[in-house]
């Protein structure tokens, strides 16, 4: 069982619909790239819902005790926290509503992909303090991602 924040599941649906079909380790040392690979290539995996660190964050460098000591850009999201660990947990929080999640839940990928294909609406208001046309994007990638995800 994987322990995953519901905006990394959404990060990697998201990268798979906007066409990438490998995803490759990232200088933080992050295990991004083993997750993404484990849930696209077996939809029936056991997910646990993370609102803390999760097994992506577990290796970067940048997970001190469990916490996110990085940063975000804040240039074009001027109203998020500049700690990317606030701004994770406002994100998770959103989605948790959104999807009607909680911590420690547990699904299969499958299911949280049709979860997030049936509740996610508009998803503006999750990442309201990102610029619109970049929502719109990230909102068509996931669209088409989630369809290729449950083909």
């Amino acid at each position: 069982m994987l322990a995953v924040k519901p905006h990394h599941f959404v990060d990697i649906i998201t990268a798979f619909g906007g066409g990438c079909a490998e995803f490759r380790p990232h200088p933080y040392g992050h295990a991004l790239h083993r997750v993404a690979q484990e849930v696209i290539s077996d939809r029936d995996l056991e997910l646990r819902v993370e609102l803390g660190a999760d097994d992506i964050c577990g290796p970067c460098r940048h997970n001190v005790e469990g916490l996110c000591d990085d940063r975000i850009d804040t240039s074009f999201r001027p109203l998020a926290p500049p700690a990317k660990r606030e701004w994770n947990l406002r994100i998770d929080q959103r989605w948790c509503e959104r999807l009607a999640l909680r911590q420690d839940d547990q699904l299969t990928a499958r299911e949280m992909c049709a979860r997030i294909r049936d509740r996610a609406g508009d998803i503006a208001d999750i990442y309201r303090e990102i610029p619109h046309d970049r929502t719109v994007a990230r909102q068509a990638k996931l669209r088409r991602g989630i369809a290729n995800f449950l083909e």
